[in-house]
């Protein structure tokens, strides 16, 4: 038992120090490092996730803008203020586009006017933004289903046309400059984060516990056999006594 107890104690042990070491840095992002504008090429690849340090990431791009891809977005807050965001389909290569948030407007009124004038205007474009995580896509309302709530690429892009064998970026691109007469979107540089992943350090200290507790089990089943053989002994004592 004591071996059996040496092993499990051993396994918590090895799996606690796995989680210290994901648990730590080692190599963090420099301070600052989300404020350095790099080639939206450099910093994520089409259809792939973006990674937890480089979100908020400030990319540049240029492209051409898609025609009659100029929508709407509902529920976006500027300083506070609940408005909406104009968005268009960026076409940074010959089959690859990226979604980006060109500008935010006070009401609806406001932002289809703005839509109507991207979508006359120059189709050249070069985008300076930050690079923001799909929110994914909402459940829109009955009596208004071309509505979207949400900044989802997978939701503009059911809207989108000529996307036949489109190669798209998960992550869409907050422009900081705004045009066709939008307000600047506010997007404040994100917080740095801590070195330590605190999560993986309390599930380290859970299997230090286990450990214990692996030893605990060992210590009660030695303790109640010997219990038991005191008592064994201490009757066997007493029954030759009485004989």
């Amino acid at each position: 038992m004591l071996v059996m107890c040496l092993v499990v104690a051993g396994v918590f042990a090895w799996l606690g120090q796995w989680q210290l070491e994901r648990a730590i840095d080692t190599d963090p992002p420099p301070a600052g490092a989300t404020e350095q504008v790099r080639p939206l090429t450099d910093v994520v690849e089409p259809g792939a996730y973006l990674p937890e340090p480089l979100v908020g990431q400030k990319v540049e791009t240029s492209g051409t803008w898609v025609p009659d891809d100029f929508l709407v977005v509902s529920g976006r807050f500027n300083d506070g203020v609940e408005g909406y965001w104009v968005t268009g389909q960026l076409r940074v290569a010959e089959r690859t586009a990226i979604a980006v948030a060109i500008g935010w407007a006070p009401d609806r009124a406001s932002a289809d006017a703005a839509a109507d004038e991207l979508n006359s205007g120059d189709p050249e474009a070069t985008i300076t933004g930050r690079l923001i995580s799909d929110e994914g896509p909402s459940v829109p309302p009955k009596d208004d289903p071309q509505r979207m709530d949400r900044m989802s690429t997978a939701a503009l892009l059911s809207q989108w046309h000529d996307t036949d064998q489109l190669d798209v970026y998960r992550p869409y691109l907050a422009s900081t400059t705004a045009s066709a007469g939008l307000t600047d979107i506010a997007s404040p540089a994100p917080e740095e984060q801590s070195p330590v992943n605190w999560l993986n350090v309390f599930y380290a200290a859970e299997w230090a516990i286990f450990a214990g507790f692996a030893f605990y089990l060992w210590y009660r089943l030695a303790k109640d056999a010997w219990e038991r053989e005191v008592e064994e002994f201490e009757d066997a004592a007493a029954a030759d006594g009485s004989a």
